[in-house]
């Protein structure tokens, strides 16, 4: 078996992975115990697969090392959040901004202007600063992490597009599309809809 792609670093990812999760869980303790109400629904968070990460190297026409894994490509580490409503996304943004030793490098927002294919997500590019020397030596070390936060209706969407992009010879594949991006808009104004019946509730 060939070396990973990750070297020696791959324990430095997965502490600051569980980093970055055990924070956020715990802003989720905090918010339920003060309000009530969950900050999030659920959390997903992996180290991205070796292959993987070859695979999106070979795509970038990089080299397929550490320090294009850690260094040019920034979601080695990722993590996703599904909220359940509007509001929760953008509040977690805020919190997500302010997490300590963290840096936004790059943010996205795909909730107020969807991809064309009706994809909605908030992308944020964490840069994490970590006492171990990184693959560019550089002491404190960069690392990278990416965020995405969805609804739970963005959340099963995207799942079912990610189905279709990565099963071979689909048939119908352009009525599929068509009809999940159809999909995509009722469901966005779903969310509206819930995120306006809370604000209703609550001021009740």
């Amino acid at each position: 078996m060939s070396e990973s792609i990750y070297a020696s670093w791959k324990p430095v990812l997965e502490k600051i992975m569980h980093r970055l999760v055990d924070y956020l869980e715990n802003k989720n303790v905090e918010k339920k115990a003060s309000t009530g109400e969950s900050a999030f629904e659920h959390i997903n968070y992996r180290i991205k697969g070796e292959e993987s990460m070859r695979d999106k190297c070979r795509r970038k026409e990089i080299s397929e090392t550490p320090e294009s894994a850690l260094c040019t490509i920034h979601d080695a580490i990722g993590i996703r959040i599904v909220c359940c409503f509007l509001d929760d996304v953008y509040d977690l943004v805020d919190v997500i901004r302010n997490i300590p030793g963290v840096r936004v490098a790059k943010e996205k927002d795909f909730i107020t202007s969807a991809k064309p294919s009706g994809y909605r997500s908030y992308h944020i590019i964490l840069e994490i600063e970590d006492e171990t020397t990184d693959a560019l030596g550089n002491t404190p070390g960069h690392y990278y992490a990416e965020v995405q936060l969805r609804t739970i209706a963005m959340d099963s969407w995207a799942s079912l597009e990610h189905q279709m992009q990565y099963k071979h010879e689909i048939k119908n594949k352009d009525l599929i599309s068509r009809e999940l991006k159809r999909c995509a808009d009722e469901l966005a104004a779903c969310d509206v809809s819930m995120q306006t019946i809370r604000m209703m509730i609550k001021e009740a």
